[in-house]
């Protein structure tokens, strides 16, 4: 019996959403490991900590006290998140490049693949006209380049999250030019707050996002199902295999039975 071209395109998709789905870890940043174990998660994303000549992250008694949380629940930490850009802005402060390296040093220690360079308030690249800001970019390509072969031999990630739609930050990936960095895609910032076609980013980004955010705002995840589904589609059809880290709010105040639910919706995507 011939197979047709149409079977075997729907073939193929269903058989990478099949094997993206047997690779997809859900974790969160919004709880701790004990909650994250309680919840049925298999991660949590840690901060680096505040703007610091030396980073709490880089502090050997707090990644020792993470260390046995992790051997305590079975838990990974899956990611750091360097939020502190967001108001010490890596293109201007001069700390910058030694708490990246910080950082590489500690995820490296902790087991952490990725680390999430956050571009948003004093740091966002866009300016108040949506036009992206060439000088910030520059000294950002520049010193994410010089940091990235040490990454590489931390076996860490550098993830760029922003409010940029793909085609922009693939030309910022492209100058980079390094395979230890990539995106941290966050599917609510670049499409309800920025209005960008996620499903079309997240395909034309294939095989450069690192690690995705998933939130919803003040609302369940399953509160947007068509838009969360045509998501889950595309990171599918990528082939993507890593964390889903929530990012989600706690509408009922109770913050292990709200991300249980979310994080039960998510996988159910993927399943």
């Amino acid at each position: 019996m011939s197979t047709t071209r149409r079977e075997c395109q729907t073939h193929t998709t269903a058989a990478q959403a099949a094997a993206s789905a047997a690779r997809i870890r859900i974790g969160a940043c919004v709880v701790g490991l004990d909650q994250a174990r309680r919840a049925g998660l298999e991660g949590v994303e840690v901060g680096v900590g505040d703007a610091a000549e030396r980073l709490s992250i880089a502090d050997p008694k707090v990644r020792a006290h993470y260390k046995e949380q992790m051997q305590q629940t079975g838990l990974s930490i899956c990611s750091l998140m360097m939020g502190l850009f967001n108001s010490q802005p890596l293109a201007s402060d001069p700390r910058a490049p030694a708490w990246i390296e910080q950082s590489i040093d500690a995820a490296q220690d902790l087991g952490a693949r990725v680390i999430l360079l956050a571009f948003f308030g004093d740091g966002d690249l866009l300016d108040a006209n949506g036009q992206v800001k060439e000088s910030a970019v520059d000294v950002v390509v520049e010193r994410i380049r010089a940091a990235a072969p040490r990454a590489r031999d931390a076996g860490v990630i550098l993830a760029i999250e922003n409010y940029l739609n793909g085609e922009q930050n693939a030309r910022i990936l492209d100058r980079i030019h390094h395979e230890a960095v990539q995106l941290y895609f966050d599917v609510y910032n670049t499409g309800t707050t920025k209005q960008h076609n996620v499903p079309a980013d997240i395909r034309l980004l294939q095989g450069r996002i690192a690690q995705f955010h998933f939130k919803n705002g003040d609302r369940y995840l399953d509160a947007d199902k068509a838009r969360f589904e045509s998501i889950a589609v595309a990171i599918g059809e990528t082939g993507y295999q890593g964390w889903i880290v929530l990012e989600t709010s706690s509408p009922s105040q109770n913050a292990v039975a709200d991300v249980k639910r979310n994080g039960d919706y998510t996988r159910s995507l993927f399943a």
